[in-house]
């Protein structure tokens, strides 16, 4: 993984909103005292909620919350690819480009970022977008996808072509939600077209399956031929020892 380091522009300050705050106290509230340095994730992540990104001054401010040193949670800042170290869109939208879905045409859905929003990590000149290209994110049968997020959560686009891409960033750009999920006819996973169910027992049940022929194997007679059980040999008269005849 490369070196991940902070904005070359940050704001001045930071500081939880009084939305933020009510998040921040439920996960300080999870452990005992002495152990707040163990919300750090959740702590970073609800002021990325927040802002869209993890400033040095959020930074600052989580650490000081927690009573840890600054540099302890500018390590887990930039470890952690999910936390935007510069400012992002409004809607990030992360496009999965591993092998399924780069089989599949996220190549096209790329092309679609570029010529909307810019180059990677780029914020459209209305504050709206950003983009990145990610790694897996776990939904390979519905592939091409990406994940969008922004401050109402995280949400999966599946089954993605350059033309449905397109109108979920125009929904977006309307201020509208777009309904997460597959882009096509089909339901979750599902094969596409019509459900698929087994009617046929014969498709489960073994009838159809042939005899195969096992190298090696015992012939059929062999196999029948009944287990002959081995008499007991006669046992020899032990040899006399010695004897002066």
């Amino acid at each position: 993984m490369s070196v991940r380091r902070l904005h070359a522009e940050q704001p001045e300050s930071f500081a939880f909103s009084k939305d933020s705050e009510k998040l921040v106290k439920f996960w300080l509230g999870k452990y005992p005292k002495g152990r707040e340095a163990s919300a750090v994730i959740p702590l970073l992540w609800i002021a990325q909620k927040q802002e869209g990104w993890v400033s040095e001054p959020a930074i600052r401010h989580v650490a000081d919350r927690l009573g840890m040193p600054h540099i302890r949670v500018l390590e887990v800042a930039t470890f952690y690819t999910q936390f935007n170290l510069a400012p992002a869109g409004e809607h990030l939208i992360q496009v999965c480009g591993t092998t399924p879905c780069w089989l599949r045409g996220a190549g096209e859905l790329k092309k679609v970022c570029e010529s909307r929003i810019g180059p990677k990590g780029q914020v459209s000149a209305d504050g709206k977008f950003s983009w990145v290209e990610v790694e897996c994110l776990g939904a390979c049968a519905n592939a091409p996808m990406v994940q969008i997020s922004n401050r109402h959560g995280d949400d999966y686009y599946e089954d993605l072509t350059a033309e449905s891409l397109n109108a979920i960033l125009d929904v977006l750009a309307r201020g509208e939600t777009p309904a997460p999920g597959p882009q096509s006819d089909r339901k979750t996973s599902e094969p596409a077209g019509e459900a698929v169910t087994l009617t046929d027992k014969s498709l489960y049940d073994g009838s159809r399956a042939k005899p195969v022929k096992l190298p090696h194997a015992a012939s059929p007679a062999a196999e029948a031929a009944p287990v002959k059980k081995a008499r007991p040999s006669a046992k020899k008269a032990p040899a006399k020892k010695g004897g002066g005849e």
